[in-house]
This record gives structure tokens, sequence and C-alpha cells, in this order.
């Protein structure tokens, strides 16, 4: 039994009706000449890759808030160490 490669647009084509459409496995698989194993295990690749897809996004949003949070504060410290120079020396 030799394994037929199917390139990638193909299954994602497939795994759209599915997931966008609201066809059937069995339909879908029907109408691909393709197996419903093929199919099934196609869908498990999408949906590790989303799942892979959104923890990386909020990675990136948490990033960017910590990169922001980070300026602001040195920000402020910045400024307490001037206003603490600036009376230090008028305390003088």
């Amino acid at each position: 039994m030799s394994k037929q490669r199917y390139p990638e647009e193909f299954k994602s084509e497939a795994v759209k009706q599915i997931t966008e459409y609201g066809r059937t496995v069995a339909d879908v698989s029907e109408h691909y000449g393709v197996s419903q194993h093929s199919i099934y295990q196609w869908l498990k690749v999408q949906r590790t890759f989303v799942g892979e897809r959104q923890s990386q996004l909020s990675q990136s949003a948490e990033l960017r808030y910590l990169k922001k949070e980070l300026k602001r504060v040195t920000e402020e410290r910045d400024i307490l160490r001037k206003a603490a120079a600036y009376f230090a020396k008028q305390f003088r």
C-alpha cells in the first residue's frame, strides 16, 4: 500500500470545507476521494497549528505589554532621580 502525498492547498481546502462550511468528514471524504482517516489527521494538524499560533500571539502580546510597562517605569525612575537631585541641590 503506497502513501499518496497531497499538496498543502488540497489539504487546507478539504479542512476548510469542514471547519468553515460545515460539511461532514464523510461528505468531504467522498467528494475529494480521500480516506476519512486522512482528513481527520489533517484536521488534527490544523487544530494543533491554530493552538500553537494562538499561544504565540498571546506571548507576543504579553511581550509588547511588558516592553511598554518597562518603558513607563524607566521614565518614572528617571523623573524621580532628577527630582531627587533637584531637591537635594535646593536643600543644601
